[in-house]
């Protein structure tokens, strides 16, 4: 835990107040409680002025969401950041706001944090602190705002934006689609040449700070330890960093993956010194995820999800961090950190040969009898389980197998084995999912993600967790690992 916090991948959430939906849910503290407690180590808060523009809340601006205070959110943070890891928890800060309620912000944040708040001494630095020399500290990451933007309370006239979903869509949304191939979403990407975003100018954002410092509290600014923004003109030219000091790039995911189809090895390279975030298009109003390997591939150390979603990236999510102690902090790859002597680092699209093949037998499964009514499965008869295992990775690892159904049992015995080659074992998933065999449409009966690299190889029993990715209480599978 002692490399500078840019050879981490950090457990990162985004919009970490919302209850649900993206539009018209409520803010409350009591998500990024539960980010909290599962591991989730950066916390993202937007900041607007308050109904009478004195004090400082928490919503998604322009939106329906019913606010939470700030202060609220800071002392939930202060009270949870360290219950389920002792490394730091960086709160990155959305602001829309005037120069004194930042003051106020200052305030507000030394009064709650007092010493566990950390700032570094020098304006700017030139490699980020470790997660060990900043074990059991709060720190924050901003870009002073180019200008106040005056919230009205949002635009639209009434609350009825759930989206609406039949019943067949329903159980998707549940569990998710299937993860897209991030090889599609890059060529995707690619086509949509409208409002191209690799070489427009974007918003200028250092020349602005500049220009600005006279109305800024020196307090608020001397507060921000991780220096942040969007892309200063065009994309290419902000992944060129600079020698002389490390910031933070936020690119949405549909960014990542333009730039992604021709410039893979740009964002590697920028990344072993500075910190890129990653976070979901503006149009997943429901809080779905997108492939979180879009962003590890590349080496993006802020993958930021909506954590109070559901759904099967969100569950790959989950098992990554399960890697390093369930910290937050998983290191990454050495030869994603690498300059070769040609100057050449990781190209994320190279063919590469198999490192490892894992070999996985599911045996059997048991524990559905305990966990689930007896009619939940079949009204009439026992459950007909099949088990699916497959790998999440990059593109040439990620594949997803089926056991044949075993009929009317409520203790399934599959006795079947899979082979995976492996090309990038260090950052691959082992993906299992259960589900019972229906005519109409199949139900749900538990999954996991477990880190490829951690796996210990022997038979082992491998415990299930539901749709929300909660642990069943006796769900579990009998499973064997090997790797040749």
């Amino acid at each position: 835990m002692n490399a500078p916090l840019s050879h981490y991948f950090i457990y990162t959430g985004h919009n970490s107040y919302l209850t649900g939906n993206q539009l018209s849910s409520d803010c409350s503290d009591i998500p990024i409680i539960k980010a909290l407690q599962i591991g989730v180590r950066v916390i993202e808060l937007d900041m607007w002025p308050n109904s009478s523009k004195d004090d400082v809340d928490i919503l998604h601006g322009r939106t329906l969401t019913a606010p939470v205070s700030l202060v609220k959110c800071l002392k939930s943070i202060k009270e949870y950041a360290f219950v389920a890891s002792p490394y730091p928890v960086i709160i990155t800060l959305e602001d829309h706001l005037t120069s004194d309620l930042q003051a106020k912000v200052a305030k507000m944040v030394l009064e709650v944090f007092g010493d566990t708040l950390y700032y570094p001494e020098s304006k700017h630095l030139q490699e980020f602190p470790s997660p060990e020399a900043l074990r059991g500290r709060v720190i924050l990451s901003t870009k002073p705002p180019k200008e106040y933007l005056e919230s009205k309370g949002g635009t639209m006239k009434d609350r009825d934006i759930e989206p609406q979903f039949s019943k067949g869509q329903n159980e998707e949304a549940v569990w998710g689609t299937e993860v897209p191939d991030i090889q599609d979403e890059m060529q995707t990407a690619d086509k949509q040449h409208e409002n191209d975003i690799l070489y427009t100018q974007r918003d200028v954002e250092e020349d602005d700070e500049k220009k600005m410092c006279q109305h800024h509290p020196l307090e608020y600014k001397h507060l921000i330890t991780i220096k942040a923004g969007k892309p200063k003109g065009a994309v290419v030219d902000a992944l060129k960093g600079d020698p002389d000091k490390v910031r933070r790039l936020s690119l949405s995911e549909q960014e990542l993956a333009k730039v992604a189809a021709h410039h893979g090895r740009n964002i590697v390279s920028f990344t072993h010194k500075n910190l890129l975030r990653i976070y979901p298009k503006g149009t997943r109003f429901n809080s779905s995820n997108y492939n979180p390997f879009l962003g590890w591939v590349h080496g993006a150390q802020m993958v930021a999800f909506n954590m109070q979603g559901y759904g099967r990236s969100l569950w790959l999510m989950h098992g990554f961090y399960k890697a390093n102690g369930g910290c937050g902090y998983v290191k990454k790859p050495d030869f994603m950190m690498q300059t070769c002597p040609d100057g050449n680092v990781f190209d994320p699209k190279a063919d590469l040969p198999v490192k490892k093949t894992l070999k996985v037998k599911v045996y059997m499964g048991e524990g559905w009898q305990s966990d689930f009514k007896q009619t939940y499965f079949d009204t009439y008869s026992p459950p007909d389980f099949y088990a699916k295992v497959g790998i999440a990775g990059v593109p040439s690892d990620s594949v997803m197998q089926k056991t044949k159904a075993v009929e009317d049992s409520w203790v399934p015995v599959w006795e079947e084995e899979f082979v995976f080659p492996l090309t990038v074992p260090e950052i691959a998933l082992l993906r299992v999912e259960v589900h019972e065999y229906d005519v109409s449409e199949d139900d749900f009966g538990g999954q996991t993600a477990l880190p490829v690299s951690e796996l210990r190889p022997g038979i082992r029993t491998v415990p299930l967790f539901d749709h929300k990715g909660l642990k069943f209480k006796s769900v579990k599978l009998l499973m064997r690992f090997e790797f040749v």
